[in-house]
């Protein structure tokens, strides 16, 4: 689990367990959500409005139902910026995934999106599964493979053949959708992986169970603190000592991890189109690259 030849939030590349379980061959799509909003009549975070004492000092007119979409630059930007090319969008959400106007027409069988951790995980519950955590999620993601950079092996495109629905160009402003694909792509555009799981790399980043921490040691360490094995089922940290200690005490919210990459990913910005790459994603937030699949645990 993890790797020590890309960024620093992976490292210590280690040695983990994790008992059987069963996972979604695909992320979960905009039809498998609609029928879950049918069956329960769930509404999102991205559709409620927020509450304010929860957001102190925010600007009265943030406070709308909204969630983060993104809006591609006409010409190159600061990459250290995301504000760049993410915009808070009113009107935005899992039925309307790029704003007002746009609706799931055609996108039946694409992820699902704008979708935060209280959404991902009412849904699970309802059908009767749970997330992954980050040991599994990454586990199914390297298809047998215990070592190799990608889902598929070490090479990005084999043979010019393209594995996953990443951008090609320059980000943000230059998609030049070699692997015929702009936004998210239907579930099952590009081959399985060694397990036969379809799109772990790409298309959208995926929730998992796990808090995050900014690398493994922390968690390596309560292993090391009980046995010398390797840690058996690991399950990260708390939520207290996930927030991100750099913003304001009333911004902090706790983070899980966020693995897979997405549609966003580029040669030139961030290369995690990889089962080894990790982020942390507030609870609190939905984008239009962040969707979600299951796990069924066989104990």
């Amino acid at each position: 689990m993890g790797s020590d030849r890309h960024y620093p939030e992976e490292a210590p590349a280690h040695q983990v367990g994790v008992d059987g379980f069963f996972i979604d061959a695909r992320p979960v799509t905009n039809d498998d959500f609609t029928a879950f909003v049918a069956a329960t009549g769930h509404v999102t975070t991205a559709e409620r409005r927020p509450d304010p004492a929860d957001y102190p000092d925010t600007d009265p007119a943030l406070m709308a139902p909204a969630s983060a979409v993104f809006t591609p630059p006409p010409h190159p930007v600061d990459l250290r910026d995301a504000y760049q090319w993410w915009s808070y969008v009113p009107g935005a959400s899992w039925r309307a995934p790029r704003g007002p106007g746009t609706d799931l027409a055609g996108l039946g069988e694409h992820p699902v999106v704008h979708v935060a951790w209280d959404d991902v995980a009412a849904y699970a519950a309802w059908a009767g599964k749970s997330l992954p955590t980050e040991a599994e999620w990454e586990f199914a993601a390297r298809g047998g493979l215990a070592d190799a950079d990608y889902a598929w092996g070490d090479v990005l495109c084999p043979d010019g053949r393209h594995q996953a629905n990443v951008w090609q160009g320059e980000f943000p402003h230059h998609n030049a959708e070699e692997d015929g694909y702009y936004w998210t792509s239907p579930v099952g555009a590009f081959p399985p992986n060694g397990y036969g799981l379809l799109d772990m790399v790409g298309n959208v980043w995926e929730w998992t169970a796990d808090h995050y921490t900014d690398n493994h040691r922390l968690v390596r360490a309560a292993a090391r603190a009980c046995c010398a094995a390797p840690r058996t089922n690991p399950t990260g940290i708390s939520a207290a000592l996930s927030v991100d200690p750099a913003l304001p005490v009333a911004q902090r919210r706790p983070r899980r991890v966020i693995k897979g990459g997405s549609y966003l990913c580029a040669p030139n910005y961030c290369q995690r189109y990889r089962p080894a790459a990790r982020l942390p994603h507030a609870v609190d937030t939905s984008t239009g690259h962040v969707g979600f699949r299951c796990v069924i645990r066989s104990t």
